[in-house]
């Protein structure tokens, strides 16, 4: 196995050898290998033939100019100890860490981690993500049981034949990213010298559809989310400034600052998952704070929230921190919410509402509102917390013409949904009955206020409630206890009722405005859907409760909504307003004021 005579540089830095099946081998030194330590040779076989002396002296020679040209593969690793390292250096985000390692446990692994990291070409990883586009566990396309867990175990329906799911566009652009920055890195640090990823071509990126809630849904959510004031407070919050789920739950009291031309929310950390430690304070998604600019009516929730939550902290004898977090589970807010139980409740909420949304589309919704309105991309990519300058905003979301933030505060202020009042349980389940013995209930207290039940009259049995509502006995029967709690009727004898002669109550179901006029009273409320116009070109559009019949309350809406608007209430007879019931598609009536106000 010696060199061959008269090749003196190849005798001192590599050797061609006769093996015993005649082929030669060729073997250059190349140094110590940075991974494993060890010695590091270039090895090539050639396979007998008359020419095969003349191909080794080729490639002994081939290999001697590449190490000392330096362009010679410094290592034997395999992709899996170049991802490790890599992994190992990764500077970005602590969640998309995350990602990439689960990417590479359940994809790369399995099919490329075994290879050398030579030996990846272009072809192997176009044919790799066209076999994640067939099929995610790269199957043969042999008939297959999908088991429900691994080792001895009686099937059951869980245990499934096998169907091919083609993985995600977006996942296997993740992977190629994966592969590209270790790639990157590979051909720095002399692994290899081409990187082949940027021969490669992953599959392209979707076309953004983002998909925010319309106008008259906004106001659905609103509406249900204010049962409980501390939620509606966060999902209007979510909706007017654009933040990030795990940004909400980290703001706390001191990055709240809502003195008069200095509303802000300041947004330093966010909340996300740690393998090891679970739930935990951490940097933002960009590694960059920002703070954003309030509207008016934002301003006034927060600070009726921050009240509220400091009355709770008075009533058991402490006060609050600056430190407590503005939306927290405990009265003393020392504890964050976590994402994903904020999602699984606003999941649940918009369910029972019948619309298909999701939380982090709250964000589409403040996006795609301010863009409207006329806001640069710079400014809304600013608030919601996009990098590159714009860039991401623009191919989301498109962009029209050029404000400043403040602006865009008022702009999202002025397009929001009107903010409901908080209501006390009874009120709530009257004005808003979610159950069917609280509609039976609520439908009889209706009867009563129209004069349809009187005191003389015999007040419907439970067999006849249950008959006329479709429901069981047992729910009309429960029915008429909460009518009883709600002072709507009495026991006259064991087994009779009575409507109460005294007056009844009135449900506050009014929906406080942003100009925070005074409720307006009114006996027939409905949620109403109300559009701006000024001089036929529309303004905004809003939803509110209350009496179609109420003229002066109709004619009070009119100029706020002019208010908001940045129009002037003295010219309201340049306006008119069409007023359609929720989700309807013809308008009720069209308001046109043709006098001046007072």
């Amino acid at each position: 196995m010696a060199g061959r005579p008269g090749t003196g540089k190849a005798r001192a830095k590599g050797t061609i050898g006769t093996l015993r099946s005649g082929s030669l081998r060729v073997r250059a030194y190349a140094g110590v290998d940075p991974v494993t330590r060890k010695r590091h040779d270039l090895v090539e076989i050639v396979p007998p033939g008359p020419n095969a002396r003349r191909q080794a002296e080729a490639i002994l020679a081939r290999f001697l100019r590449e190490i000392e040209e330096k362009r010679n593969p410094r290592t034997t690793a395999t992709v899996d100890q170049l991802l490790q390292r890599y992994l190992e250096q990764f500077a970005g985000g602590a969640n998309t860490l995350d990602l990439y390692r689960t990417h590479v446990r359940n994809h790369i692994s399995p099919c490329l981690g075994h290879l050398k990291v030579v030996q990846l070409d272009a072809e192997t990883l176009d044919s790799f993500y066209g076999e994640l586009r067939r099929c995610r566990t790269r199957c043969t396309g042999r008939r297959a049981i999908e088991h429900r867990v691994d080792g001895p175990h009686e099937c059951n329906d869980r245990c499934r034949p096998h169907q091919c799911r083609p993985l995600a566009a977006t996942t296997i652009r993740h992977i190629h990213f994966i592969l590209s920055g270790a790639y990157k890195r590979a051909v720095r640090w002399r692994w290899v010298s081409v990187n082949p990823t940027a021969l490669a071509e992953p599959p392209p990126a979707p076309k953004p559809n983002p998909q925010p809630p319309t106008a008259e849904q906004a106001a659905r959510i609103v509406t249900e989310s204010w049962r409980d004031p501390d939620w509606g407070t966060l999902v209007w919050t979510a909706m007017t400034t654009g933040v990030r789920r795990g940004e909400l739950c980290a703001i706390r009291l001191s990055s709240v600052d809502l003195a008069e031309g200095r509303e802000t929310v300041w947004l330093r950390k966010a909340i996300r998952r740690d393998p090891v430690a679970g739930w935990v304070e951490g940097d933002l998604k960009t590694h960059q704070q920002r703070r954003i600019a309030l509207d008016a009516e934002t301003v006034a929730v927060l600070r009726e929230h921050i009240a509220r939550c400091s009355a709770r902290a008075t009533a058991l004898g402490f006060a609050l921190s600056p430190e407590a977090f503005l939306f927290s589970g405990l009265p003393d807010g020392s504890t964050f919410l976590t994402p994903d139980s904020v999602t699984q409740r606003y999941d649940r909420m918009t369910s029972r509402l019948g619309i298909e949304t999701t939380i982090h589309k709250l964000r589409h919704y403040s996006a795609t509102e301010l863009i409207t309105a006329g806001v640069d991309p710079r400014t809304v990519a600013g608030r919601l917390g996009h990098g590159g300058g714009g860039t991401t905003t623009l191919k989301t979301y498109t962009a029209w013409v050029s404000e400043a933030d403040q602006r865009a505060a008022r702009g999202i202020g002025a397009t929001m949904p009107h903010r409901p009042a908080a209501l006390d349980a009874d009120a709530q389940r009257r004005a808003m009955p979610r159950y069917p013995y609280e509609v039976i209930a609520a439908d009889l207290g209706r009867r009563i206020e129209e004069g349809a039940l009187t005191p003389e009259d015999d007040v419907p049995t439970a067999a006849a409630l249950a008959v006329e509502h479709d429901v069981s006995l047992a729910t009309a029967k429960r029915a008429l206890v909460l009518a009883q709690e709600w002072g709507l009727l009495e026991r006259r004898d064991r087994n009779t009722l009575r409507v109460v002669a005294s007056e009844l109550p009135e449900v506050a179901s009014e929906v406080r405005s942003p100009s925070c006029a005074p409720p307006v009273p009114g006996d027939a409320r409905t949620l109403l859907t109300f559009t701006l116009r000024h001089r036929g070109t529309r303004v905004t559009r809003f939803s509110a409760v209350t009496d179609l019949s109420d003229g002066e309350a109709l004619e009070q809406l009119l100029t706020d909504a002019i208010a908001r608007s940045g129009g002037s209430p003295e010219r309201v007879a340049e306006y008119e307003m069409d007023v359609e019931r929720a989700g309807g598609a013809e308008p009720l009536m069209t308001l046109v004021v043709a006098r001046q106000p007072g």
